[in-house]
Order: C-alpha cells, then structure tokens, then sequence
C-alpha cells in the first residue's frame, strides 16, 4: 500500500512542432510542475531529443518529489501509434520512419511510457476533464498545424488494426488539390490547418481589389484573420467561411460513417469561434447522412490550450497499464 501511494503522480509531455512540454500531474488532475525546451534544433536527430527529453523529466522530477513518485510516462506527439509506442512519417516533424520513442525512453527512464497521436490525447483529456465528460461516442477534432481526430465508441478509443483510426485530416477531400505534407494531394487537413488558412487567404485576396484589414497585416495567421473578422471585415470572413465549409464536408462524411453523439473541437484554430463553426455546422448538416441531422452535437473544448495537451497526456499515462506492451 506504501508503494502505491508513494507511485501519486505521472508525467505528461507534450511534443508540439516548436516546444515540447513537460508537466508532473496528480491523480485529481492538478498540475504540479511544468517546464519545456525546444523539439527541434539545427541538427539535433531524435535519439539526442529523447536523451534531452528524459534529462529533463528527470530533473523536474528529483526537484519535486523525486522519481520514485512518478508511475508512468504519457507523451502526446504527432502521428504517434499508441499501440506500437511509435511516431510513424509524422508530416510536421523532421523524423522520418518509424520511431519507437516509447522503448527509447522506457529504456533509459525505467518506468512504463505511452505514447499517442496528439488527438487520442487531447481526446483523452476531455473524456477525463472536459466537453467529453460522460459521453461513450465521440470525435475529437484537433485543429492547428495539422488536423487529427480521435474516435471514442462505446467508451473506448477506436484504434483500427495497426493504431492509425482517425486520420481525418488525411481524408481525401479534392482530388488533385493542395499539397498537403503526408505527401498527398486534395487532403482536408491543407485546408483546413494553420497553412492551409492562410493559404486560403490569400486566395481570397487575390481573387478581388476589395479592401481587407488582411491586406495591412504585417502577418497572416488564422488569430489575426479571425481578429479581422471580429472587425466585420468581409473577406477575412470569407477565409473562415470556406474554411468551414471543407470541414463541415469532412465531419459529414465521419459522422455518416461513425454515428457520433458529438464532435469535439480543440486546438488553437477553433478558437476562431463562430466563425469557423457556423459554417462548418452549416455545411455538416447538409451533407451528413439525412438520419442524423439535427441530431450529432459540436462542441468547443472546455479546457485551456495550455492545460489540454497536457492533461491529456497525464490521462495517457494513467490508462497505460491496460496494455501490457507498455508494462
């Protein structure tokens, strides 16, 4: 009994494109510690990335605690395969192949690690902590640099035969459209992501001579675009607009297939707020399945962007144990 309460917290880590977070949680969800350091610098393979990595869940550990209370490892990274413990052809990171950073750290770490795609972790964490609470069939949809998806189904994570489930963004939406970084072409993802509005932008912009507040932006992002917005700026809103369209298309199709109860939406670009979801719940409606109209809820996440991958991470860490790849 001594042991196991000793054993009161985890470590949840999350691998963003330019900052990787590491944070020590409690079993009730408080955040004890947290801390980051750069994901990528010039030259540095994942093998020194995981050595930096695990330095420092060491360091923030022994500086809180100690080791000895921390229980597992949960790491929420792009394009990572929870049952393999690996990040696979990630689009937004430099890694290419199979990376079995779950093993690398475990080993070198000594306690158990789980590694997942980034939206089967936020997913995780608004199941445990947030919109999801209660709910047995649901898809997160994690917009920002890239579009990933989770899908819950009678409680549970659906993973597919190998763990990828859920690549909604890698859904073909325009044959013979944009590039998208997987390496296709038309994917909703380059449509609907961080570059992917911009794009549309200036798209927009180039279409017309109408005046646009986007015009005077010394940089196109999608928070100065929906700062626009707010400002009743029409193309800016037209950028949101067609940008909910491509979505609402895409969630249809989901949702025709999976009969969810709700979507979830987390990441920084939801929260362009109304102006992203109007349209994409507008356009969801008229191409989703006609037995499901009215009836799929949208919701935005209830955590903070600073608190969700983290939290959702700490969630993966908790739930290792039920898969003894990771023991």
């Amino acid at each position: 009994m001594e042991f196991e309460l000793l054993k009161s917290r985890v470590v949840g880590v999350d691998v963003g494109t330019v900052l990787t977070t590491i944070g020590i949680v409690d079993i009730r969800g408080n955040i004890i510690a947290k801390t980051t350091i750069p994901t990528l610098e010039e030259g540095r393979t994942v093998a020194a990335f995981s050595n930096k990595l695990c330095e420092t869940i060491i360091e923030l550990a022994e500086n809180n605690g100690g080791l000895e209370t921390i229980r597992s490892v949960g790491v929420s990274a792009p394009s990572a395969n929870y049952i393999t413990g690996s990040i696979v052809n990630a689009a937004n990171l430099p890694w290419p192949g199979d990376i079995p950073l779950a093993a690398m750290m475990r080993d070198q770490l000594g306690i158990a690690v789980g590694v997942a795609n980034d939206a089967h972790a936020a997913a995780m964490g608004e199941k445990v902590y947030g919109s999801a609470h209660g709910m047995k069939n649901f898809v997160l949809v994690n917009i920002g640099a890239g579009v990933g998806s989770c899908i819950f189904t009678n409680g549970h994570v659906h993973f597919g035969s190998e763990g990828f489930a859920g690549e909604l963004g890698h859904t073909c939406l325009v044959p013979g459209g944009r590039q998208c970084g997987c390496g296709r072409q038309g994917c909703l993802e380059a449509y609907v992501n961080t570059k992917g509005i911009v794009m549309t932008a200036r798209e927009v912009m180039e279409e017309t001579d109408k005046p646009s507040l986007m015009r005077q932006l010394d940089h196109l992002s999608p928070r100065t675009i929906k700062e626009c917005c707010d400002q009743g700026d029409e193309l800016a809103i037209e950028v949101y607009r067609r940008t909910g369209r491509y979505l609402g298309q895409g969630l249809a199709v989901c949702a025709s297939v999976l009969n969810p109860e709700a979507f979830v939406f987390a990441g920084g670009i939801s929260q362009a707020g109304k102006w992203l979801i109007g349209p994409a719940r507008d356009t969801f409606e008229e191409f989703v399945f006609p037995n499901s109209r009215g009836k799929v809820k949208i919701y935005l996440s209830l955590l903070s962007n600073d608190e969700r991958d983290m939290l959702g991470a700490s969630a993966v860490a908790w739930d290792i144990e039920e898969y003894s790849l990771f023991k």
